[in-house]
């Protein structure tokens, strides 16, 4: 390895957050899957109704997101191209779990505008990783 292929010190910093951003959506998914009845207990009968109804294809999605995206982040501090696809497939199934909270279920009626928070910083946050990871190939920084 030269040293035209070191990445940079902001390189490992970035892989970093993207790891503690995607374990924090591997925290959530685990916390909606084994702390049910509290969540349920916190709920309004109209939150209640619409966590309930979650489809379990949008739960499998929600899953492959985020764990996903966890292995990714570990691909970028290993450094391995595979880290690319794999942020790919932690966007797409995100958008896909989206598509069944803001469209299908209408999470909008019960949250408000606040139901589009968290999709758009996902989405947002998932197509920089898709770049980050891009660029770093191009850099030879991934291999």
């Amino acid at each position: 390895m030269t040293d035209s292929n070191k990445p940079p010190i902001w390189f490992w910093m970035v892989s970093v957050l993207a790891l503690l951003w995607n374990s924090m959506g591997v925290y959530n998914y685990l916390y909606t899957k084994f702390n049910q009845v509290e969540m349920l207990e916190a709920m309004t009968q109209e939150q209640r109704a619409l966590f309930e109804g979650i489809p379990a294809w949008a739960t499998a999605a929600f899953a492959l997101a985020v764990f996903s995206g966890v292995i990714a982040s570990i691909g970028l501090l290993l450094r391995k191209k595979w880290a690319k696809p794999l942020f790919v497939v932690s966007l797409v199934t995100a958008v896909i779990q989206f598509i069944n909270w803001l469209f299908l279920q209408n999470a909008a009626e019960v949250y408000g505008g606040a139901a589009y928070t968290m999709p758009i910083l996902v989405v947002v946050i998932g197509l920089a990783l898709i770049y980050f990871s891009k660029k770093a190939i191009q850099k030879g920084w991934l291999t």
